[in-house]
């Protein structure tokens, strides 16, 4: 499998993962948080739904995101982040997201794969890591899900 197919390969089984132990969350505890300053499932689900389209816009245009105002950017993802308000939703969002991830990838020339992508802020991002962040960004989050599975006592351990 190639790099490209690996990626997209990823990008799928991780949301997929994600979606399976999301699924357990009860509709009861969607919005629970354990402090007051932390995100809910549903918040996390949005989250990792929002940001799956914003890879995809990365790898589309070979670009890393430059915000003149980075306050001003993380309060737009907030927004959209806290617009989400149900399941449904967020699923639907991430499977777009996902959809989207894996049109991208398809625009990739192999010598593309090779290239990094400016930030515009002194930093540079390798093509090959951008391929993967749809994948992993889900499986990282999916952790956070289980963690609150925790503190409200679920001790259940989902395999599929």
């Amino acid at each position: 499998m190639d790099r490209i197919e690996h990626c997209k390969h990823e990008a799928v089984a991780n949301m997929e993962f994600f979606l399976r132990n999301f699924a357990h969350v009860p509709d009861d505890k969607l919005t629970w948080t354990p402090t007051a300053n932390s995100k809910s499932a549903l918040r996390i689900g949005a989250h990792v739904a929002i940001h799956t389209s914003v890879f995809a816009k990365m790898i589309r245009e070979r670009s890393c995101p430059a915000p003149d105002n980075l306050e001003s950017w993380l309060a737009k993802r907030e927004a959209e982040e806290t617009s989400i308000t149900t399941r449904e939703e967020m699923e639907r969002v991430f499977r777009q997201g996902t959809t989207e991830v894996l049109e991208a990838l398809d625009t990739l020339q192999p010598e593309e794969i090779a290239t990094e992508l400016d930030s515009g802020q002194g930093w540079t991002m390798p093509m090959t890591q951008v391929m993967g962040l749809a994948g992993w960004h889900a499986t990282l989050h999916a952790g956070q899900i289980d963690y609150l599975q925790t503190c409200w006592n679920d001790q259940e351990i989902y395999v599929g």
